[in-house]
């Protein structure tokens, strides 16, 4: 009876031991980082239920006090300090696809996945319905848009496809430039690709890498291009010549849809939600010598 009872004890004591390794393995699992970042550390903050499909984030200035935000469907721009429960938001248009959203001249710009670009006055954010609102159709060439930045500095637009067509090898879908220099209204001035080279083939086919999202760091001056079709990260540096790539465990990037910066480089990425998560931001510190 007590060489059974010892029997029992030690066969529990290893039960336990083995879970609580394995449970150990899973809180450990790590993730390689882009330079300046730990992608094992953010700072989650969660989404109501009416940013559940968060799909772009923008900052006015470099300024993370505001989030600015557009989810997939509702013609609106929502704004909120992160960490905030109250949530508000301006209409400014019907329902519609909308992909990103992003801040130049003291304009909010709002990106459709045709092309059509929104625009109006920051300074009109907390009304209820937006009345001085410009609509730019056929600007952009026909194709599936997903993303938008604006460099204050150099008063550009990078509109980020997700399918162009007619990349040549060793390049990746890039997108066009808009010049902002008069800021009542916007002027195709370019184009830009991303090259790769060979980079991406270390996390899988390059034919998955499907961009979503584009961000530029003040700091540094590297982009950094999201692609939610495979949960990857590109980090280029500032003539979009691939430098690293990233595989974003979906465990923690659920859909990694929007991306920003703000002044000191810390990296803000939103994540759409699904019927059991909500969307989310994780912020990462940004710290110039750490290496991972």
């Amino acid at each position: 009876m007590r060489l059974k009872f010892i029997t029992s004890i030690v066969s529990i004591l290893l039960i336990a031991v083995t879970v609580g390794g394995c449970g150990n393995k899973l809180k450990s699992e790590k993730v390689e980082s882009p330079s300046g970042y730990d992608f094992n550390n953010p700072k989650k903050f969660r989404m109501r239920e009416g940013l559940l499909e968060i799909s772009g984030i923008a900052f006015h200035n470099n300024n993370p006090d505001t989030v600015y935000a557009i989810e997939d469907e509702d013609g609106r721009v929502y704004h909120f300090h992160p960490g905030d429960s109250k949530v508000a938001y301006t209409h400014f248009s019907k329902q519609g696809d909308y992909e990103d959203v992003t801040i130049i001249n003291d304009n909010v710009i709002v990106l459709k996945s045709s092309g059509t670009l929104y625009s109006f006055p920051i300074a009109n954010i907390n009304l209820e319905d937006q009345t001085n609102v410009k609509e730019f159709k056929k600007l952009l060439p026909k194709a599936e848009y997903e993303g938008l930045y604006a460099d204050q500095a150099d008063k550009k637009i990078y509109v980020l496809c997700k399918d162009c067509g007619g990349k040549k090898a060793g390049e990746l879908d890039g997108g066009y430039i808009l010049s902002a220099a008069n800021p009542d209204t916007l002027v195709q001035s370019g184009t830009f690709s991303i090259t790769m080279e060979k980079l991406m083939k270390k996390n899988g086919d390059e034919d998955k890498f499907k961009p979503s999202a584009l961000g530029k760091n003040p700091v540094s001056g590297d982009w950094f291009i999201l692609s939610a079709n495979n949960n990857m990260l590109l980090v280029t540096d500032g003539k979009f010549i691939a430098k690293g790539s990233y595989k974003l465990l979906t465990s923690r990037f659920l859909q990694p849809e929007g991306i920003a910066f703000d002044s000191k480089g810390n990296l803000y990425i939103s994540n759409e939600g699904d019927e059991l998560e909500s969307g989310n931001i994780l912020r990462f510190e940004y710290k110039p010598s750490a290496k991972k």
